[in-house]
């Protein structure tokens, strides 16, 4: 049997339900109250060892440091946040060039910008264009290169010059390293459109032409 219990008549008889205490966090002049309050109350003879004294307070110190430190850290991250988020806006209107092996061929420019990331020096590099289907519309032939980013650009021509409709392309680079062939990654250029902000990781992200969203840490070149 479940009975109402009537608060107005326990307010009256001086009886009031009692808040539940809140948890506080001790902070530099807590300890050093109850440092204080342990030197006053400790057995005179059988007083603090000066170890024992010093051990706590270095226990301390170092908590309050881990503390401050973790502040500092807080800070400086809104700050890099803020400066890189400065620097992504500026890209609004410009051309990147990001890791990928899709490009896209538009009827403005008319042609499909990229580069290859070579790890070593290849003979004979070739950058294959290929369609929606996977089939080779252009290949590229570069000849030999040394190690590092090796541009390529497409003019829009199929092999045969027949001008290809603007659209999703796929690129695909290969080279030959003492008779071998070699695959290479291959990156696209692309234009920015705009930047995106915040998110629950604080990242940055750009909103590439036909491309969509990527990340601003993704950025390999600005053009």
């Amino acid at each position: 049997m479940t009975t109402n219990v009537n608060m107005d008549q326990l307010d009256s008889l001086g009886l009031t339900r009692r808040e539940p205490l809140k948890k506080k966090e001790l902070g530099q002049d807590d300890f050093l109250k109850l440092m204080t309050t342990q030197l006053t109350n400790q057995d005179p003879f059988k007083p603090m060892e000066n170890g024992e004294f010093l051990g706590q307070i270095a226990q301390f110190a170092s908590v309050r440091g881990l503390e401050t430190l973790n502040e500092s850290f807080a800070s400086l991250k809104d700050s890099l946040y803020s400066n890189q988020a400065f620097q992504a806006s500026t890209l609004v209107g410009r051309s990147v060039l990001i890791p990928g092996n899709v490009g896209m061929l538009t009827a403005e420019r008319g042609t499909l910008v990229g580069a290859t990331e070579l790890p070593a020096p290849v003979d004979d590099l070739k950058v294959h264009i290929t369609d929606a289907v996977g089939q080779t519309v252009r290949t590229l032939s570069l000849g030999a290169q040394r190690a590092g980013t090796v541009d390529f650009v497409w003019d829009g021509k199929a092999e045969n010059g027949q001008l290809m409709p603007p659209g999703f392309y796929g690129v695909q680079a290969a080279g030959k390293v003492a008779g071998q062939a070699v695959g290479a990654d291959t990156m696209v250029e692309a234009h920015v459109a705009s930047v995106s902000l915040g998110g629950s990781s604080g990242s940055v992200s750009l909103n590439l032409a036909g491309l969509g969203a990527r990340d601003f840490r993704d950025v390999r070149e600005i053009r």
